[in-house]
């Protein structure tokens, strides 16, 4: 039996399955967050006796004594400090705490873009790096920074409290900001600038490898033995792309939550220079393309909070009787990231006329969002990654309208997996590989992964027109920026 567990920033989630990978059970639960003067922090400690908890909860309600193997797969960024004694010393800075600014300034100060891309796969310094977190202690609270003994991220503390083991798992490793993705070693030129030795970090190690057994502490709290291995696992959206089944070059499993993210298999080759975010791949030796647009989901949400009442079924039930429109929608409301980099965008109805009405308006959103996906997937076509499907998954893959609208625009067909939680799918799946009841992630897809539906892309010149005048408003759009 396998345990898949995704320590996510909202719900830690778990799931059981057997041998034939039927699930068992799956349960969650939440995150508690301590907010104050725009900090985000949680207690570490808390967060793992969470999981304990619910682990051995999961174990006793079903009748459970063993597990062969138990894989994490979760947030990358949230940074723990440890003392010499192995205990945090303050809490958990998650990634969302944006305290750095005035570090990034100055690493920026030290280190170009170029530089930075070259050695992290990252384009720019950003406060949600653990580096510049790491700097903001040393000036700020220099009783924490001097003590510190180890800086882990949240997935390597996990697994270091369930077998005092410290390890990093280099798929994590590259959203530390200090770690070389090409080189597989830590950036000496970053622990310099923010005075720190590797000494302090955990041992590299390849994601989706055996870090050790529970110890005997852990496995009586979980009604378990000792003989449970624990599997390093890999970030969440890598493992969302083997719960999916895309485990080769040409497959896209794109995420539209609150934000957008796409994730592609890629090599060193096509990416270094490319403007796409990379990062080690949850195979060794391999690399993956990572954008993120924050135009997603959010765009969809703010509309519907602030301009409509109706509810998504309602919204796409309507949308579907509709037919095409001029209407167009930039969905820049947070600025952008990928493809672009331009914080400074901004969102914008254009066509607006008085027939228009909410509901027009809610299906330009989706329509502008899938441009961006379009716009991110023609950049990476355009490094030398040949794509051929999109995997959908997220909210926005429970609309058939959107999805519709993403393939159509796109030109990809948009398939959608019967598993929604595909991150717990995907752990568990790596840990019956590492175990040996698959022989390969490709096998272990034949067997696990299935899809629900479909959307073949039916492209038409007015869908044409509809993305070359979407780009070319976003080129208007800043020029007007531009005007003094």
């Amino acid at each position: 039996m396998y345990i898949g567990v995704d320590l996510g920033s909202t719900n830690i989630k778990a799931a059981i399955y057997d041998k034939e990978f039927c699930l068992i059970d799956r349960q969650s639960r939440p995150v508690n967050y301590i907010r104050d003067n725009g900090f985000v922090e949680f207690d570490a400690s808390a967060y793992c006796n969470d999981l304990i908890g619910l682990l051995g909860d999961m174990m006793r309600s079903n009748g459970i004594s063993y597990i062969d193997e138990i894989a994490f797969t979760g947030q990358a960024e949230s940074l723990v400090v440890l003392g010499a004694n192995g205990k945090p010393l303050m809490n958990a800075i998650s990634w969302m705490d944006e305290r750095s600014v005035e570090e990034c300034k100055e690493l920026e100060a030290k280190f170009d873009n170029c530089t930075c891309e070259e050695i992290t796969g990252q384009m720019a310094v950003l406060p949600t790096w653990p580096a510049t977190k790491i700097l903001w202690l040393k000036h700020n609270r220099p009783e924490i920074y001097e003590n510190a003994a180890t800086y882990m991220l949240l997935k390597d503390y996990i697994v270091y409290c369930l077998t005092n083991e410290k390890k990093a798992d280099m798929s994590i490793a590259t959203f530390s900001f200090y770690f070389d993705i090409y080189h597989k070693c830590y950036w000496q030129g970053m622990l310099e600038a923010i005075g720190i030795s590797e000494s302090q970090l955990p041992q590299l190690c390849e994601p989706c490898s055996v870090a050790g057994n529970l110890t005997n502490q852990v496995a009586e709290k979980m009604g378990l033995t000792t003989a449970t291995r624990v599997n390093v696992g890999t970030l969440d959206h890598f493992a969302g792309m083997i719960g999916t089944g895309n485990i080769a070059p040409g497959g896209i499993t794109l995420s539209t939550g609150t934000v957008m993210a796409l994730a592609t298999m890629g090599s060193a080759e096509t990416a270094k220079g490319s403007g796409i975010a990379m990062h080690y791949g949850f195979l060794p030796d391999t690399h993956i393309m990572l954008p993120v647009a924050e135009s997603g989901g959010v765009s969809l949400e703010w509309f519907k909070r602030n301009c409509m009442s109706a509810d998504y079924d309602t919204m796409n039930a309507e949308l579907a009787k509709r037919g095409d429109s001029e209407l167009i929608f930039l969905p820049y409301l947070v600025g952008t990231n990928a493809p672009e980099f331009d914080t400074q965008a901004c969102g914008a109805f254009w066509g607006l006329r008085q027939e228009h009405d909410a509901i027009d308006m809610a299906g330009a959103v989706m329509e502008g969002v899938a441009c961006v996906l379009r716009k991110n997937c023609d950049h990476i076509a355009a490094n030398g990654v040949k794509l051929k499907t999109i995997i959908a998954t997220g909210g926005g893959a429970k609309s058939p309208i959107w999805c519709q609208l993403q393939a159509d625009i796109t030109g990809l067909p948009v398939s959608i997996p019967k598993e929604k939680e595909a991150a717990c799918l995907g752990a568990a799946m790596i840990a019956g590989v590492s175990h040996g009841r698959f022989a390969s992630y490709e096998a272990a897809a034949d067997h696990c992964v299935a899809m629900l539906h479909q959307y073949i892309p039916n492209p038409t010149a007015h869908t044409e027109k509809k993305y070359r005048r979407f780009c070319a408003l976003y080129q208007a759009a800043l020029e007007i920026g531009n005007i003094e």
